[in-house]
C-alpha cells in the first residue's frame, strides 16, 4: 500500500513512518503544512493519505480542509484523519461528502497497532473507519433523538456498523451469532426508515446520512 502521511509532530511522523514500513507499507511523501499536502497526493496518488486535522502555518484545520481538496480533486480519494480530540464539526464535514474512504481516528488509536492498521486498510478499500468516540458524539448530537426507538442491543450493533465493521466481527464483539446480528440491523433500518443493505460500507453511508440530517 502507498501512503502519504502530514502530521507536525516529528516524533509522531517518524513513529508512523517507521510502523508503515515495518507492516510492509510505502511511505511515498510525508510532508508537514497544510499547503504541501494537496500538492503531495496528486504527485503520488497514494492508495490513503493519513493527516492530522491541523496542521500549520495555522493549525486549526488546514489537515481537514487539504483532505476535502483532495477528494474533490481525486473522487474517492481514501483519507485517514487523526486529531487529538473529537472534534464533532470536523467529523460531520469530512462525512458530509460520503463516507466510502474516509475514516477520522483520535491520535490515541494509533498506539493500538493493530487496529489502526486494520482501519487504515478499510479506508484503503473503500471502506469506512471512525472512532468510537466520534461515533458516539454523532450518536448523541441531536436534541431530538431520532434513535430513541431503538433498544440498547440495537444501538451497541448501530455504534459498530458506523465504526466500519461487518456482521462477523459485530457477532464476536457482542458474543451473539451473525444470524442474530442479521436481525438486530433488520430492525435498525427498520426502525430509522433505511433501506436493508448488508454490502459492505454503503449501509454505514445509509446511517451516517441519516445521522448527519437537519
Amino acid at each position: 500500500m502507498r501512503v502519504v502521511i502530514a502530521e507536525d509532530n516529528a516524533l509522531l511522523r517518524e513513529g508512523l513512518i517507521l510502523l508503515l514500513t515495518s507492516a510492509g507499507h510505502e511511505v511515498t511523501a510525508a510532508v508537514v503544512t497544510g499547503p504541501e499536502v494537496l500538492p503531495a497526493i496528486l504527485e503520488h496518488r497514494p492508495d490513503v493519505a493519513v493527516l492530522d486535522v491541523r496542521l500549520p502555518p495555522g493549525l486549526r484545520d488546514e489537515g481537514l480542509r487539504a483532505a476535502l481538496d483532495a477528494r474533490r480533486e481525486i473522487p474517492g480519494q481514501p483519507v485517514l484523519v487523526l486529531s487529538q480530540y473529537v472534534e464533532e464539526t470536523y467529523a460531520a464535514e469530512l462525512l458530509r461528502g460520503g463516507a466510502a474512504g474516509v475514516g477520522y481516528l483520535l491520535k490515541d488509536r494509533v498506539g493500538r497497532v493493530d487496529e489502526f492498521l486494520d482501519a487504515l486498510d478499510r479506508v484503503a478499500d473503500g471502506g469506512t473507519a471512525l472512532d468510537p468516540e466520534v461515533i458516539g458524539e454523532l450518536l448523541t448530537r441531536r436534541r431530538d433523538d431520532p434513535l430513541g426507538p431503538l433498544t440498547p442491543r440495537e444501538r451497541e450493533v448501530l455504534k459498530l456498523m458506523a465504526e466500519g465493521h461487518d456482521n462477523a466481527t459485530i457477532a464476536r464483539t457482542l458474543v451473539v451469532t451473525e444470524r442474530a446480528v442479521s436481525k438486530h440491523i433488520g430492525n435498525v433500518f427498520l426502525k430509522l426508515g433505511l433501506p436493508p443493505s448488508d454490502s459492505g460500507h454503503r449501509r454505514v453511508l445509509a446511517v451516517l446520512a441519516y445521522l448527519n440530517r437537519t
